[in-house]
């Protein structure tokens, strides 16, 4: 019998929608760390983590080999919250775990430390100003409040964490499991993908 996951309650929903116009419009989920695509580095990581994993994509084709449902958009053009509502919508656990695909060091005792506070209907840290929320814990309880704000307009994550009820995660308290945010690294632009030591699809 496979091990029973940490946190069997959450679907890992892995993000990745963006257009990645500085990146010349490469599916950054199949950058390589180490050889390895980054979408098959984190889907791993959810494997051994939660009951479920899937993927938000508007175009499927990159990540069809991914062996998890790759769902697109249900509301088109609303960005990362876009995203966020897909995979609640999809998820049929009662919490999500967002992550961009283009997060290369994703792992899980952050993860982990994030999920035991769940103590509100979403969980996200604030790393030098600014909210982290595709590194984030989503109830199923948020999906009609996202649904509605997406339907009257564009929403900030910001916007919607505050109208959902989230846990801010202050930086001083993250810092204790995540010292350098490391966590919430991602590729944008080539110079990303130099810094963090990252190689082109294969």
């Amino acid at each position: 019998m496979p091990p029973t996951p940490l946190l069997a309650d959450c679907t890992g929903a892995l993000i990745a929608g963006g257009q990645a116009s500085r990146l010349g419009g490469v599916a950054k989920g199949l950058l390589r760390l180490g050889g390895e695509p980054l979408a098959g580095r984190a889907l791993r990581l959810f494997d051994d983590l939660f009951g479920q994993a899937l993927i938000v994509a508007n175009d499927p084709a990159p990540y069809e080999g991914f062996g998890v449902p790759v769902v697109p958009d249900r509301v088109a053009g609303k960005g990362a919250p876009g995203g966020l509502h897909a995979a609640l919508s999809a998820a049929a656990t009662p919490w999500i775990f967002t992550a961009g695909c283009d997060m290369p060091f994703l792992s899980a005792a952050p993860i982990s430390w994030l999920a035991a506070r769940r103590d509100a209907p979403a969980v996200a840290v604030v790393w030098r100003g600014r909210l982290e929320p595709l590194h984030a814990f989503w109830s199923r309880a948020c999906l009609p409040t996202v649904e509605r704000m997406l339907g009257e307009g564009n929403p900030s994550m910001w916007k919607i964490c505050t109208a959902v009820g989230a846990r801010f995660v202050p930086e001083e308290e993250w810092r204790a499991i995540d010292p350098e945010g490391r966590a919430f690294a991602n590729a944008n632009t080539p110079e990303d993908v130099a810094r963090l030591g990252l190689d082109g699809p294969g």
